[in-house]
């Protein structure tokens, strides 16, 4: 695949939902020069198989691969079969147990089967880590540990508070993070991925890579992604995980369960939609074609469409305004009453009532004539025929608009 030529254009997508990159100049520099020598950057990121699943926050990162795959870059998919033996410290608060070869083996084939839902496995490039950590030998090893300090690696926030709290922390611990590094030597990684959590690890990496007299890496840092408690990172452990695999009437509806809140940032890091696309329609609209789009991603467009029609049969049978804030629109003078046009429409009706942002507003007064000619607006279940229909003081209307935008409000 020819690397597209657009430096900008790779930016603004690679950029999207990144919280760090470390740093643009040098990623900049570093695509410019692949563009103009036509040579595919190595882009790494690197999946410990300690558990056989992959869920919706693992496909934040794959997602953002993907996205490299499609700017023509060379994608390493590593997965740390040696490095998951000793365990990754991060976030740990305790000695992390190993897992054995066999089981390390065995959730790789698994990971392996359920990438390929989200890139295209023909085109990257899978490799172990095992394959030369292993033979590395005492000396190289020696050479190494040579290459960092006691010092930094216990600036790290987990390490500092277990060595504090005089909690321990193994040699092997402290072996890991120069070992997730020394991956990008082995590689020549040109650009590595990785969740927030893993930042110090990624900067090593860079450091580690100049020590043995290689370009850095760019360091790309992207979210950690909530699970359907909206607290704590979607995890196995903490039950609160949409899997991949999972069948999809129960994505859709793990989906449908997580907050408002969090809808706009699984949006963002978990599909293509533009947020904004979803900004004005009703939550329980923009929720089910965020479920949509999801299901759709794993399980195809057919049965996205089926669990959705299942869940408004069963489900979406309740009043769609439902739990929805009431907003109260201020009148500026002693009229008794507002026109719906001029809360629906801007800037109409900013002299005699306060603006709100909380009411997204039509593009312009035309706009409304044609809804209320084509009846697709509803005020308290009644069709809306009047251009002039008034909305009364002190009473609480339910503003239908289209098929999308859903409004309780009140005349103060």
């Amino acid at each position: 695949m020819a690397i597209v030529p657009d430096v900008d254009k790779q930016m603004r997508i690679i950029k999207r939902a990144a919280v760090e990159i470390i740093s643009e100049e040098d990623l900049r520099k570093k695509i410019a020069r692949a563009v103009k020598l036509n040579k595919p950057l190595t882009v790494k990121a690197g999946f410990d198989p300690s558990a056989p699943d992959i869920h919706l926050g693992h496909t934040v990162l794959l997602r953002k691969l993907r996205h490299f795959q499609e700017l023509g870059h060379k994608i390493i998919f590593l997965i740390g079969d040696f490095t998951a033996m000793i365990g990754d410290p991060t976030g740990r608060n305790e000695i992390r147990p190993s897992l054995t070869r066999a089981e390390v083996l065995e959730n790789s084939r698994t990971y392996q089967k359920q990438v390929s839902r989200i890139l295209d496995v023909k085109k990257i490039k899978v490799v172990f880590n095992s394959s030369w950590l292993l033979k590395l030998t005492p000396e190289n090893i020696t050479e190494l540990l040579s290459k960092y300090t006691v010092a930094r690696v216990l600036e790290r926030a987990d390490f500092l508070k277990r060595y504090k709290e005089g909690k321990d922390i193994s040699l092997l611990e402290f072996f890991y993070p120069l070992l997730q590094a020394y991956d990008s030597v082995a590689l020549k990684a040109d650009v590595e991925l990785g969740g927030t959590d893993q930042k110090f690890n990624l900067l090593m990496g860079r450091t580690i890579q100049e020590r043995y007299g290689q370009p850095p890496q760019v360091v790309i840092t992207m979210p950690l992604l909530e699970g359907t408690d909206g607290v704590q990172k979607m995890s196995k452990s903490y039950r609160n995980y949409i899997g991949i695999n999972e069948p999809a009437k129960e994505i859709y509806g793990k989906v449908m369960s997580i907050s408002d809140e969090l809808m706009k940032k699984y949006c963002e890091l978990l599909t293509d939609i533009d947020a904004s696309y979803l900004k004005d329609m009703h939550p329980m609209e923009a929720k089910k074609r965020l479920a949509l789009e999801i299901v759709r991603q794993y399980h195809g467009d057919k049965k996205a469409q089926e669990v959705q029609k299942g869940f408004e049969k069963t489900f979406q049978k309740q009043d769609p305004f439902t739990g929805m804030k009431t907003i109260d629109i201020k009148l500026k003078s002693p009229v008794q009453e507002a026109l719906l046009l001029d809360v629906l429409c801007s800037p109409a009706g900013a002299d005699y009532f306060e603006r709100t942002d909380e009411v997204s507003r039509l593009e312009s007064r035309s706009k409304f004539r044609q809804l209320v000619d084509q009846n697709s607006i509803d005020v308290n279940g009644q069709k809306v025929k009047d251009y002039k229909f008034a909305l009364k003081k002190n009473t609480e209307y339910r503003i239908k608009v289209g098929k999308t935008r859903f409004y309780k409000i009140i005349i103060k």
